[in-house]
């Protein structure tokens, strides 16, 4: 009987839970259909649509404030084929509005129509009054995104500073961030600070009446996320310096790479020939890029980091440092030299000059044979049993100095040139070679390789006696204290920093008193410098020259390599002098030299033949 009662109380409880929820669902809807207008609004304007906003990409500038990138207004115009009228609209209209073809716009509303609810892109970089008529004619299904598109004041550094492209499919598989249609950083800086110069998207989800008109946001904006800009970048470069290299460079194959040694920043980095940054901007970038693509002097090839250059002459530096530090060599230590080395039946060549020197002397006159004999010494040293282990303790001390490696910059795609090894020689040589094998190391030829950065770097390495600060191409981001600490971490070399010192007045000597480095002198202010010649085996020799100043307290250490220039001294010398002039003294007191740079021709038949071989095909 208890159950019965308990049984008939809970059937009773359930109903009245039942009837009040009816009763709430019911009074729910009354005034959804009688009192609240906002169901019968959106019911009138049948149409919401989620925008993304792209924020303002970061602009860039040079180290004393200058404009290297600027941002400017634009949109793209989109279209969800499905809102598109059957009974078709004007699109003579709209293609004069946005300066493209009717035919052009005919084919990307067919594209448009294989996925009809979804944005598809009509055209891009509309500017700002084209838009405002556009909106007002009210096309149907069609609207406009905010974008930021590039332009460049100075119009130079198109290598080093990169580009903006539409995202590839890659680039959305591997980084959830982007969907099609956006844009990316492309090489330089753009692709090295993406991340901080993109900002982050916004979206807007906005109503439309059936005409395709926006009324006005949905519930007032409750689901709509801002956009943030990009953060601006205070780079390295001085915009002044990177024009007057690229002026110098002008009709040249090559690179020039100036570094602060007290802070590892990138003054210059030019890479030649180069290319007008504005014309990878713009509807019409396509077409220039593959211009540029078909280039056979490769323009969009960055040189000063990617290129794998002999060093030449300028590697005696490291020869002679390896040398004191292994104890084969003493600074005072005199070698003959009768025009060259020679080494079984090969002779390394040199040019006349007093003999016997020593190192100081060997470093200002260049001297093959001193520095043959130095690698042979140290590649030979009794303590470590035969030249292999020799070879191998030699590698370990260049690399040391950011050969044979990346240096860590913050530039993306950095080159790590080569430093050969006992392996190499062994896959070479069968396993069958000796220290007269490798001779042509001593003087920077051979296999080794190095990028224009890499010996940049190696001036500054000279400059602060036995260390570096990894070279980088930003000052400030925007809203960070500091750039990632191993920026301000010296690095060092294998090297005591007491045994620089001859090399240093060597260099010196070069420069101000007799040597192969003559033309580089600036009274007072002390340039040190060391020529290069690199020997081509497509034509004549590569020009290089590597320098810093002053001597004490030094201020830029520059590496400059011009290719089929010939002697050290030829051009790539008074390149890098005009250079450290400017920077120096803030002008140029050397009019001739400037004259003698600019209509100085360098012949370059190895791409003359690329060239033709291009045409005739």
């Amino acid at each position: 009987m208890k159950f019965e009662r308990a049984s008939l109380q809970r059937y009773a409880t359930l109903r009245w839970i039942v009837a009040a929820v009816f009763v709430a669902l019911a009074l729910r809807l009354c005034y959804i259909q009688l009192i609240d207008t906002k169901y019968k609004d959106l019911a009138t304007s049948n149409i919401i649509r989620r925008v993304v906003e792209y924020p303002s990409r970061g602009e860039v500038l040079d180290r004393r404030g200058e404009y290297l990138v600027q941002s400017r207004e634009c949109y793209d115009v989109m279209v969800i084929a499905g809102e598109i009228p059957h009974e078709g609209f004007d699109t003579m209209r709209m293609a004069a509005i946005l300066d493209i073809t009717p035919e052009r716009l005919r084919s990307q509303i067919d594209k448009a129509r294989r996925y009809p609810r979804a944005p598809f892109l009509v055209t891009n970089y509309v500017p700002q009054q084209a838009k405002l008529a556009f909106d007002e004619c009210y096309f149907k299904g069609f609207y406009t995104v905010f974008r930021t598109a590039r332009q460049y004041p100075r119009k130079i550094g198109g290598n080093l500073l990169g580009y903006v492209g539409e995202v590839s499919e890659r680039d959305i598989k591997r980084w959830p961030y982007y969907s099609a249609g956006d844009y990316i950083g492309i090489g330089g800086v753009e692709s090295a600070y993406e991340v901080e110069l993109r900002g982050r998207k916004g979206v807007k989800v906005e109503t439309t009446d059936t005409h395709g008109a926006v009324k006005g946001s949905y519930m007032d904006g409750a689901f709509d996320t801002l956009p943030v800009n990009g953060r601006r970048l205070i780079s390295t470069i001085d915009a002044r310096l990177q024009a007057f290299a690229e002026e110098l460079m002008e009709g040249k194959i090559g690179a020039v790479v100036a570094i602060e040694p007290s802070s590892g920043e990138i003054l210059v980095m030019a890479s030649s020939p180069t290319y007008d940054p504005d014309e990878l901007v713009g509807r019409q970038r396509g077409n220039h890029y593959m211009t540029l693509q078909e280039n056979v002097r490769q323009p969009l090839f960055n040189r000063a980091v990617k290129s794998k250059y002999p060093p030449g002459s300028t590697f005696k530096l490291v020869q002679g440092l390896i040398g004191m530090q292994e104890g084969v060599l003493h600074s005072s230590d005199l070698h003959p030299c009768h025009e060259g080395f020679v080494v079984g039946k090969r002779k390394v060549k040199c040019h006349s000059h007093r003999s016997p020197v020593d190192l100081r002397d060997a470093v200002a006159t260049s001297c093959n044979a001193y520095f043959c004999y130095v690698f042979k010494d140290i590649i030979t040293n009794p303590k470590y049993g035969g030249v292999r282990r020799g070879l191998e303790v030699w590698r370990e001390y260049v690399e040391s100095f950011g050969f044979g490696r990346t240096l860590d910059s913050d530039f993306i795609g950095e080159g790590v040139g080569n430093v050969p090894s006992t392996e190499d020689y062994d896959r070479m040589y069968n396993g069958r070679w000796n220290w007269g094998t490798p001779i042509s190391l001593s003087i920077g030829q051979g296999e080794m390789g190095c990028t224009p950065l890499q010996m940049a770097n190696l001036a500054a390495i000279v400059a602060n006696r036995g260390y570096y600060y990894i070279p980088h191409i930003v000052k400030h981001i925007e809203g960070c204290d500091s750039l990632d600490a191993r920026f301000y971490q010296r690095q060092y070399t294998k090297v005591d920093s007491r045994y620089f010192e001859p090399i240093v007045e060597g260099m010196w000597r070069g420069v101000n008193v007799w040597g192969t480095s003559r033309g580089a002198e600036l009274p007072g202010l002390d340039v040190c410098g060391k020529t290069g010649t690199a020997q081509n085996p497509h034509g004549k020799d590569h020009s290089t020259f590597l320098s810093f100043a002053p001597k004490d307290n030094p201020r830029i250490a520059i590496s400059v390599y011009v290719e089929n220039g010939g002697f050290g001294a030829t051009i790539a010398l008074p390149i890098a002098s005009l250079i450290e002039e400017l920077y120096l003294t803030d002008t140029i007191r050397r009019p001739e030299m400037l004259r003698y740079v600019k209509e100085h021709t360098v012949y370059y038949p190895y791409y003359d033949k690329l060239n033709a071989k291009k045409n005739r095909k």
